[in-house]
């Protein structure tokens, strides 16, 4: 082990004998009391150095035997610490794509601080590699949210969307202006190569896609209208229930965007739920429901950019946090935003007892195994 204080934590002393490491509520630990041999060996952490040879230091510093272990250690358990020389066989083989990783040290200082343990952060870093999700929708939601797990370091992402690219799918972080009249899927490909931090690893024939790839770990439905993200059909994900794959919807409705829910089939509330509860509350909901799905839309759905690049760059985030081993707030519930005021809020969507996906059937201990099931499996 190679300890060094992370990096990515700024460092100030409150006064003599307190360090404090961080600047946000979310990150900032104080250390103390730090005497001033302390404050030396502070500075040594910073992963150039074993073990051994920071005793050899501290020695020659006269330090007392075992002052550099406790730091170590003391550091360690708040969270401080990181492991420069973190190993295992996805570790091992991002480092070998030094292009691959000066790309992304931004994502891994960020990993670092989120998961404490040291090595922690490069660990998902490297595991990202091997997750395989797939997009549905290439729009300015869409586009975007495939373009950030692209970058942010997914082995795999798939795009599913038919017909051309038109001038309104294009935004900023998405599909480009010159994919204009191109096939969706074909210049969402190129797009999440082109941002891709490294080539994607190589497929093994007995990998459980089927193809020759990893399986899918998460969907995005994110559909260029943004109806279907909002009222979901449970008709259209009742095969990702069956087969317990999960499902995150995002996307922008007149001027309402949308994250949420993240489906874990089984534990959480699926579209089948939120159908039943919102009709519950709405009897009249149900038929509006079958009017809007009927009817022939002719005119361009509304779908700000500003809104749309917030709403994807947050379906993004919480899709990461998932992939990375956590459960992220849309889990089970829904982020909204409205336009002018954009005042995001969230409201969890309890399971229906009377929906198929039988989510609503386990009491909250049950809920909490089975959403804990797939995402640990995930996570690996």
């Amino acid at each position: 082990m190679h300890p060094m204080v992370k990096p990515a934590l700024r460092r100030a002393w409150r006064d003599r004998q307190a360090v404090q490491f961080g600047v946000t509520p979310a990150q900032a630990v104080v250390l103390g009391p730090v005497d001033p041999a302390t404050g030396c060996l502070l500075g040594l952490l910073d992963g150039t150095r074993g073990m051994e040879r920071l005793r050899e230091e501290a020695r020659a510093m006269r330090l007392p035997d075992g002052q550099v272990d406790k730091l170590v250690d003391r550091l360690a358990k708040a969270g401080l610490i990181d492991d420069a020389t973190a190993t295992g066989a996805a570790v091992d083989a991002l480092r070998k794509r030094p292009g691959t990783l000066d790309r992304l040290r931004p994502d891994l200082a960020s990993l670092s601080l989120v998961h404490p343990e040291p090595g922690g952060g490069t660990a998902r870093l490297a595991a990202r590699r091997a997750i395989r999700v797939q997009v549905r929708g290439a729009g300015r939601v869409g586009g975007t949210v495939a373009a950030l797990l692209s970058a942010s370091g997914v082995g795999r992402v798939d795009v599913l969307d038919g017909g051309s690219v038109t001038s309104g799918d294009v935004a900023p972080g998405g599909l480009p202006a010159d994919a204009v009249g191109e096939r969706r899927d074909s210049a969402a490909r190129q797009l999440i190569r082109r941002v891709a931090p490294g080539p994607p690893p190589r497929a093994s024939a007995s990998a459980p896609g089927g193809d020759g790839g990893p399986g899918l770990s998460l969907i995005v439905i994110a559909p260029r209208d943004g109806f279907d993200a909002y009222v979901p059909d449970p008709a259209l994900s009742a095969e990702w229930v069956a087969s317990g794959t999960p499902h995150l919807y995002t996307g922008v409705l007149e001027g309402t965007g949308v994250v949420g829910p993240l489906v874990l089939p089984g534990g959480t509330a699926c579209s089948g739920c939120l159908a039943l509860r919102r009709g519950e509350r709405d009897p009249g909901w149900p038929r509006m429901v079958a009017q809007w799905r009927s009817g022939r839309r002719g005119s361009v759905p509304a779908c700000d950019l500003g809104l749309a690049t917030a709403v994807a760059g947050l379906a993004a985030a919480h899709a990461l946090a998932f992939l990375d081993g956590e459960l992220p707030a849309s889990t089970g519930s829904r982020w909204e935003a409205s336009l002018p005021l954009l005042d995001w809020r969230s409201a969890r969507i309890a399971p229906h007892p009377d929906c198929r996906c039988g989510a609503g059937g386990h009491t909250e201990g049950e809920r909490a195994s089975a959403a804990g099931a797939p995402h640990d499996t995930m996570a690996g």
